[in-house]
């Protein structure tokens, strides 16, 4: 069983990255063959600086293998690295139904959060699916928000079948239910873009300083709080054991204590969680060598299977 995900390094990566995409890969590196990329392509939709586009792509693979992604057992490797796979997003354009990507929710959403709707937005969706496919991937784990990305994947998928011949594998979702939507500061799913993040390998004191600025209610300190309706509870179980996280609750139902004081204890909670991942990050920032050999091993491997797939689709379209 092949496992593809990926993950833009389109700014520094926040806990919603950890919780909702990173973790859940490192689960399921030991479950099959574990293709894992940075999809720097895709950052290009949002980020137009070359150095930090450079800088944070590095960063992604750093903070990736410092939260336990393990080389040897996942391939971790540049999107860019493998170019077959904007060939493969070209042929699958010329397939696509325009209304199927009108039809995308992303592409809605990021140009009513004020992202220029370019030619690159819209196909956004076209990309991914290469990104899938060229792979022969089996399962693909998303979260409900990103289902959609596969279902257009198969429906591409089988389109190029219909049209060539059975060439490409039609890829499965796995969805990811464990772990709910992680809230931002503001209450809204974290997301770079809505800048409500708290990042996985912030400084403490901006960390601090964004724990203790998360937006609550006006509830009096005195009066029981509803912890199911708060980011800070939701936060907090993300880090917290569950006799932590049901101590958490019954201080918030009883009433006597203010948000800054769950805040407080939030913070702390979060900082020693992570605390082993800072530790490992500081060491593999004294190896670069060891990060561009992991990175150039995954590519090789990347390669190899994307040839594979591209050696099929060259063929049936009439290009070789």
């Amino acid at each position: 069983m092949r496992i593809l995900s990926g993950i833009q390094p389109s700014g520094a990566l926040h806990i919603g990255n950890y919780f909702g995409m990173m973790r859940p890969a490192i689960d399921l590196q030991g479950a099959g063959e574990a293709f894992y990329f940075i999809a720097d392509y895709h950052a290009l939709t949002s980020l137009r600086d070359p150095v930090a586009l450079r800088a944070l792509s590095r960063g992604v693979a750093v903070d990736f293998l410092a939260c336990g992604l393990d080389p040897s057992r996942a391939t971790l490797f540049r999107q860019s690295d493998v170019p077959q796979v904007t060939e493969l997003a070209w042929i699958l354009n010329t397939v696509a139904p325009m209304g199927l990507l009108e039809r995308a929710h992303s592409y809605k959403d990021k140009v009513a959060r004020g992202l220029p709707a370019s030619a690159g937005l819209f196909t956004y969706p076209v990309l991914m699916a290469a990104d899938i496919l060229i792979y022969d991937s089996d399962v693909v784990p998303v979260g409900r928000d990103q289902k959609q990305h596969v279902e257009i994947t198969r429906d591409l998928a089988t389109k190029m079948n219909e049209t060539f011949g059975p060439i490409l594998k039609l890829p499965e979702p796995r969805i990811q239910t464990a772990t709910a939507t992680v809230p931002g500061l503001d209450g809204q799913k974290m997301s770079k873009s809505y800048g409500n993040t708290i990042e996985i390998f912030g400084e403490e004191k901006e960390t601090r300083k964004r724990v203790m600025s998360i937006v609550t209610d006006s509830t009096p300190v005195e009066a029981p709080k509803n912890a199911d309706a708060s980011a800070i509870f939701q936060l907090f179980s993300l880090v917290a054991s569950p006799n932590e996280s049901a101590e958490m609750r019954a201080a918030f139902e009883q009433g006597g204590r203010g948000y800054g004081d769950f805040k407080k204890q939030l913070f702390a909670a979060l900082w020693e969680y992570f605390a082993p991942f800072r530790q490992r990050r500081e060491e593999l920032l004294a190896q670069p060598d060891h990060i561009d050999e992991v990175l150039a091993a995954g590519a090789r491997r990347a390669n190899s299977a994307a040839d594979d797939v591209m050696g099929r689709v060259r063929q049936a379209v009439g290009l070789r």
